[in-house]
């Protein structure tokens, strides 16, 4: 069996748009206001990764700790600005300054130690490794991060009578918002959950899928993904709950009272 991976001409790329235009179809048939959304993102998705090929094409056949160091900050500062943005209508400061902690604590603390003790290669730098693993990571506990955030917030408006109330009998911030908490906690990592329910048996997750058509043995990419997945999942959990942790005492001042 030939195990050469199959090279994508620009012709059959090009072919694959088609499925951004039966989505702009749909979207159109149905009056949704999606359309500028769709193409704007599709537009910068296909660019943003061109570059990404030139620069790691670069990266990988120079392999320097310096250029795996500033291409991990440069995803880890794009994930923090990505969940200003989607949230950026009901965040204050110190909510901002909680989610840039958490996400920059949460993700290095799982990084080094899965590249440390669960894969353990060599040079520690490895690009190949440590750029890809480290996206994965980053990606999925931004995603988390932001439906805390969001979570957090709705619960804080709609159950801001129920706070104040647990306050005047005399409960602190913490217990007053243990539910509310609780909950954002629970919508942010259900996705990472679910994912692994499904994993396997509904679907071959990406990491495996690309292991494999590398030319790897099946158990060999089932290793991988395992092993990642674990440390996914671990992540989003860090990452949030840091987040979570710092996250509700913005709403509140130093006398513990609620804040608008």
């Amino acid at each position: 069996m030939n195990n050469k991976i199959i090279d994508i001409t620009f012709w059959q790329l090009a072919s694959a748009y088609v499925f951004i235009i039966l989505l702009l179809i749909i979207v159109r048939w149905r009056r949704i206001p999606r359309e500028k959304e769709i193409l704007i993102s599709s537009i910068r998705m296909t660019l943003q990764l061109i570059l990404v090929g030139f620069i790691l094409t670069y990266v990988f056949k120079h392999a320097n700790p310096y250029y795996t160091v500033i291409i991990f900050l440069i995803m880890e500062t794009f994930a923090i600005y990505n969940t200003f943005q989607r949230v950026k209508k009901a965040i204050n400061p110190q909510l901002k300054k909680a989610i840039a902690i958490s996400m920059a604590a949460g993700t290095f603390v799982t990084l080094i130690y899965f590249n440390f003790v669960v894969l353990h290669f060599s040079p520690w730098y490895n690009p190949r490794y440590f750029i890809p693993i480290g996206g994965m990571i980053i990606g999925n506990s931004m995603t988390g991060i932001t439906l805390g955030v969001s979570a957090l917030i709705e619960g804080m408006k709609s159950k801001k009578d129920l706070v104040e109330s647990a306050l005047m009998l005399g409960a602190a911030p913490y217990q007053a918002t243990k539910d509310i908490v609780n909950h954002a906690f629970d919508s942010a990592v259900l996705p990472t959950i679910n994912s692994m329910v499904g994993m396997g048996i509904v679907f071959l997750p990406g990491m495996m899928t690309g292991v494999i058509l590398s030319g790897a043995s099946p158990f060999s990419a089932i290793k991988y993904q395992i092993a990642i997945m674990l440390g996914i999942s671990g992540s989003v959990s860090l990452t949030v709950i840091l987040f979570l942790y710092l996250g509700y005492k913005a709403f509140f001042n130093k006398r513990s009272q609620l804040v608008d």
